[in-house]
């Protein structure tokens, strides 16, 4: 298990980030990865922490109770009250952002429309490992599961490399 954070200027934050640097940061990531003999059992998930809102047109679901003034998303008391024990300050989801499953177990052309969110690549950890929910309100004990995205009854081999800077299609390689 490995984490991957991209330089500021690489990350594809709006305020900050060029979405073309993104992109080609990106690509020669997987690309390099893809070119390694882990590959054949390897998992990219590409997640976003937010987008500043700036693409979304739709609200989020509350998915938290809490009555706080931390509630930025709808106001102080718009999510409900929260059982005494409850964590503050998390009424619900930010804007949907893209999160993308890179393996050769991931399904072809495949859209999940199962709601999740960053805790849901916790979940897949530990579902995956058979290991215990983190517990003490953590969300990845009502994240969605991103196993939808997976065949681990077929994996391909190979992979797919892309141009870094144009994203075209450069080879694919079946011979991993």
């Amino acid at each position: 298990m490995s984490f991957i954070k991209a330089a500021g200027a690489l990350e594809g934050h709006a305020r900050y980030s060029d979405p073309l640097r993104e992109q080609q940061h990106l690509v020669e990531t997987i690309n390099r990865l893809q070119r390694l003999h882990e590959w054949k059992d390897m998992a990219i998930v590409i997640a976003y922490d937010d987008s500043d809102g700036l693409y979304d047109h739709l609200q989020p679901p509350l998915v938290n109770a809490s009555n706080t003034a931390r509630d930025a998303l709808t106001g102080p008391g718009a999510c409900g009250q929260s059982p005494p024990a409850a964590d503050q300050g998390r009424c619900g989801y930010g804007p949907r952002l893209p999160l993308l499953v890179i393996s050769p177990y991931a399904k072809r052309n495949f859209v999940d429309h199962t709601l999740t969110d960053q805790s849901s690549i916790i979940r897949f950890i530990e579902d995956n490992w058979g290991l215990p929910r983190i517990g003490d309100q953590s969300f990845d004990e009502r994240a969605g599961t991103i196993e939808h995205m997976f065949d681990f009854s077929h994996r391909r081999l190979g992979g797919l490399y892309l141009d870094p800077v144009t994203g075209r299609k450069l080879e694919e390689d079946r011979d991993n």
